[in-house]
């Protein structure tokens, strides 16, 4: 009731009307960003606007505004969220964090290196290199990384295979 707004209507499910209505300008508010993606590309189509839309920062930049201005609102108390900054005091108790001891870590670190010594590595490496090789054509990679997995390629190595060949993505600051 507090977060949805339902309250500001006499009847919101009556011929679900408001929900249509809700609906209706949450399609026309996702087709006016899809158009915008759109114009980014260099041919009018999404695929070459979200490449740009990446490259340039854009989409990070959409994100980052939109989470300040909802806390902006939270804070101001125009977005209301129970639990947050609206009945507080429905939460009874703290919550409990949950801590894992470094035991778990350690175990993890045997287990992998166990792992790692049992798997058939000339497989995995050739694995790797085929990866790489379709990532340097248009085909679709994932078939290859999923071969790369089934031979126990761990996602560390599959992620810096294709760092080796891609590089690393460094966003652009923006404030």
């Amino acid at each position: 009731m507090e977060e949805i707004g339902v309250v500001n209507v006499a009847d919101p499910l009556g011929g679900s009307w408001y929900v249509e209505a809700l609906t209706d300008r949450l399609e026309a508010e996702a087709e006016a960003i899809f158009d915008r993606i759109r114009a980014m590309g260099s041919d009018g189509t999404m695929t070459s606007g979200i490449l740009r839309g990446i490259e340039d920062g854009w989409f990070m930049s959409e994100i980052a505004d939109a989470a300040f201005q909802y806390q902006t609102a939270l804070e101001k108390g125009d977005k209301r969220v129970v639990g947050v900054n609206v009945l507080p005091e429905s939460i009874s108790s703290e919550l409990e964090i949950m801590r894992v001891s470094h035991d778990v870590e350690r175990d993890q670190v045997v287990d992998l290196a166990a792992r790692r010594g049992g798997r058939d590595e000339p497989a995995v490496q050739a694995a790797l290199a085929a990866m790489v090789e379709v990532s340097r054509t248009s085909d679709n990679i994932v078939p290859a990384m999923l071969a790369a997995a089934r031979v126990e390629a761990t996602l560390g190595e599959i992620c810096d295979a294709l760092r080796g060949e891609w590089g690393e993505y460094r966003e652009p600051a923006r404030f």
